[in-house]
């Protein structure tokens, strides 16, 4: 079983709120293979806290549970205080954010009411952090922009 890093700190610099949607990605696909019709794909607009000092996706688990996201593994999550907790890891959700789109694994917190966005997302989905204005920049407003070693 791994452990992961919820939040390294708790001081608020680095952290603010972005509206977010989240979809079922297995339901994503069944509608572009037109299985599914795409209003039954399974998603929701959530507030989302950035914050820098987080490395993953945490899910509230009412989102998780309504988008019918499956469970990948049980994972230990440390927080900020050092308290460390037993958590569901799920699988599949399609994350947009400022028209920017990916699939992540994502951490399930029982009593969270919006979502935590971490590292992770930000690096994939390649925004960066406007610390003065407090919002998400693309890095090159054309697309994401992949960095490959030689």
């Amino acid at each position: 079983m791994r452990e992961v890093l919820i939040e390294r700190r708790t001081e608020p610099m680095g952290r603010f709120s972005v509206e977010i949607e989240v979809a079922n990605y297995k339901d994503v696909c069944r509608a572009e293979e037109g299985t599914l019709g795409r209003d039954k794909v399974r998603r929701a607009r959530i507030k989302g806290l950035v914050d820098t000092g987080a490395t993953n996706l945490i899910l509230p688990a009412s989102v998780a549970t309504l988008l019918g996201l499956r469970e990948k593994e049980q994972v230990i999550v440390r927080y900020a205080d050092n308290r460390r907790a037993l958590r569901t890891e799920v699988r599949d959700a399609e994350v947009t954010l400022l028209g920017r789109s990916d699939v992540f694994s994502a951490i399930v917190e029982p009593d969270r009411s919006e979502a935590l966005i971490g590292a992770i997302v930000l690096e994939d989905l390649d925004l960066l952090v406007d610390s003065k204005e407090q919002t998400l920049v693309p890095r090159d407003p054309r697309g994401i922009t992949a960095a490959i070693g030689c």
